[in-house]
């Protein structure tokens, strides 16, 4: 009995470490994440934050407001972590349109993430949360954070170029 006992203990301790893992992962992701949204953010000059491509897609500044709001409620689906900035829309709001403005949102909502993330419980990754329609697992909600994040800023690659601009070099680690 006490071998089974012993084995269990083990057994959940070595699952808890492999989920505080997960977390030191993804915040080590974030945290590079940032630093390459930040350099986006800093490779567009300031007076063509309101460039799009076409009419019907979003302005620079709005994708990365876009962004920012996509991953404030997704990481706090995932952290359960009360979202900042609640009740507004960001890439709507026309004061946060400047690249001071967007820099400073981004900023916040990495910041967020990253606070989140180190403050919620690992053993609680596995917990399915339903929003709207959909049941995903925390650990499936801060997946769905970068996946987001990553679509956009691709999109916003995009942008830079047409506008001349290399977009800054990817950060795979």
């Amino acid at each position: 009995m006490r071998l089974l006992i012993t084995l269990l203990f083990l057994s959940f301790s070595s699952f808890t470490y492999s989920q505080q893992i997960n977390i030191d992962e993804f915040i080590a992701d974030m945290e590079r994440n940032k630093t390459m949204s930040l350099s986006y953010v800093d490779a567009m000059p300031a007076d063509k934050f309101s460039y799009k491509p076409a009419e019907d897609v979003r302005t620079y500044a709005q994708q990365f407001l876009h962004i920012s709001q996509g991953l404030i409620g997704l990481s706090s689906n995932g952290t359960g972590a009360a979202p900042i900035f609640q009740g507004e829309n960001l890439e709507a709001t026309e004061a946060y349109q400047t690249k001071a403005e967007v820099k400073r949102i981004v900023t916040e909502s990495y910041d967020f993430a990253i606070k989140s993330m180190k403050e919620m419980d690992a053993s609680t990754l596995n917990e399915v949360v339903q929003r709207g329609q959909f049941n995903v697992t925390r650990l499936g909600w801060i997946n769905k954070a970068m996946e987001h994040n990553t679509h956009h800023k691709g999109q916003c690659a995009v942008y830079l170029r047409m506008n001349g601009i290399t977009p800054p070099q990817f950060q795979l680690f």
